[in-house]
């Protein structure tokens, strides 16, 4: 039993003065706060992807955004194909004509359209999202179809049952949809479409089509001139595909933080001012890889779209976890600190101080993320920090029983932070300033333990 006592005292002897067993100890306790550290990650990941549910929700029951794809020029035409046919009495084997019915699609000669915008936040709890009210006059107009690429005969043409489609992503945000074709009246009507057939991440397009055009309007003795005149809901963004042979666009708002995107960005310098913003795009046929005429079906131009994003810029979580990431240089550069600290003034610091000061620091994390929730990045940073490093400097003046080291242990912590908010903010020199700022960190490490008799543990 004395023997027993005896070791454990050595043992016990061994952690307190050897500089290898602290070495030890505070790794392993590092190693340990990895734990809370991924749960914390976690938090933020399921506070973001709540944040993206609740605002996909809003979107949904205001409107989604808004994709125009239009408005396009369906003509049916017939073509024959042979078909072998064997009589069952005679068993005489000949061929006859089948007729079939195909659809050619042609894109206007000229688009114009204007859009004036004007989005609204929603909020739902502490999140928020833009929606917004659009109204579009989009005019332009069509010349004669040319079938001379396939070779139709003008009778096979059934011009009787041409009809004028739109395509868009959202017709539950449509409160007023009128077309005019030189000056007469078209009611547009939803035309079903399988979702089934569209990938989980892409946008479904919605058909509207009128009924059948008057067969005097496409003798087309002068181009078909349209008018439409749409007054839509939508969220996130709006955009257009350019199918005129010279598409003209302007989109004018109030909103002071747009976002231009697309295959075609506007092209005068003062589309952002002090009201809002006046966007304006000019696209020639010359500008993109596709034609004017489309005879095996509508192709999808999504690629080639332009428009305006209005989503609410709101990267807290992304910051946040960005962040965390740093977690785990936090803690060891601090347990470094409190290391020298210990190993230089010979003063015992026992490893569930170490603990509480890792939990401490962790707990910054979890600070952020719930304020930010509310305020923006940049005050719950603060607020978190200050809190996490008054706390940790209080804490250490109780265990070091003087004042320089607690004043030089919050100045480390704050300059600590400091630069990991640079980096965060930081996107194309982060790497840079990140690497340079370690080199650094290093270097101070070298000086200092330089003064460490390593032989003594």
């Amino acid at each position: 039993m004395e023997n027993t006592n005896k070791q454990q005292n050595k043992f016990g002897h061994w952690i307190k003065t050897s500089i290898t067993a602290r070495m030890l100890m505070v790794g392993f306790l590092t190693l340990v706060l990895l734990i809370p550290l991924v749960f914390i990650e976690d938090l933020i990941r399921e506070r973001s992807s709540r944040q993206t549910e609740v605002i996909n929700e809003i979107n949904q029951q205001w409107g989604n955004e808004v994709l125009i794809y239009g408005p396009i020029l369906k003509v049916p035409y017939k073509i024959y194909k042979e078909k072998t046919v064997t009589d069952k009495k005679t068993k005489k084997v000949y061929t006859e004509n089948i007729e079939e019915i195909r659809y050619a699609y042609f894109f206007p000669e000229s688009l114009n359209i204007n859009s004036s915008v004007n989005p609204e936040e929603k909020k739902r709890g502490i999140y928020t999202t833009a929606v917004y009210n659009s109204k579009m006059s989009i005019t332009g107009s069509f010349i004669k179809p040319n079938f001379s690429d396939i070779e139709i005969n003008d009778k096979d043409i059934l011009w009787n049952k041409s009809k004028i489609i739109i395509q868009s992503s959202n017709v539950k945000g449509v409160n007023e949809a009128n077309l005019k074709l030189n000056q007469t009246d078209y009611e547009l009507s939803s035309k079903y479409n399988d979702k089934k057939n569209y990938n989980y991440n892409e946008v479904p397009l919605h058909t509207l089509e009128t009924k059948n055009i008057n067969r005097e309007q496409l003798l087309f003795q002068k181009p078909l001139t349209f008018n439409i005149k749409f007054n839509i809901k939508g969220s996130e963004q709006i955009r257009f595909i350019p199918t005129g042979k010279q598409t003209e666009a302007q989109i004018t708002s109030n909103w002071k933080t747009a976002n231009f995107f697309g295959e075609f960005l506007p092209y005068n310098d003062d589309k952002i001012n002090d009201e809002g913003f006046n966007a304006k795009w000019k696209i020639l046929d010359l500008n993109r890889p596709f034609s004017q005429e489309h005879f095996y079906g509508i192709p999808d131009l999504k690629e080639f779209v332009f428009g305006v994003n209005f989503m609410i810029p709101i990267d807290e979580y992304q910051k946040s976890e960005r962040s965390a990431k740093y977690g785990f240089l936090v803690i060891g550069l601090t347990f470094l600190i409190f290391f020298l600290i210990q190993t230089l003034s010979k003063i015992d610091i026992h490893p569930f101080q170490y603990l509480m000061i890792g939990l401490a620091l962790t707990m910054f994390y979890t600070l952020l993320v719930s304020i930010s929730e509310h305020s923006n990045f940049l005050k719950a940073y603060l607020i978190a920090g200050i809190s996490v490093i008054t706390l940790i400097t209080l804490y250490s003046k109780s265990i070091l029983k003087t004042l320089k080291f607690p004043f030089f242990i919050g100045l480390s912590l704050t300059a600590l932070y400091t630069f990991i908010y640079v980096i965060i903010q930081l996107e194309n020199y982060a790497l840079l300033v990140g690497s340079i700022g370690l080199f650094l960190i290093l270097a101070i490490v070298m000086f200092v333990s330089r003064k460490i008799d390593w032989n003594n543990g």
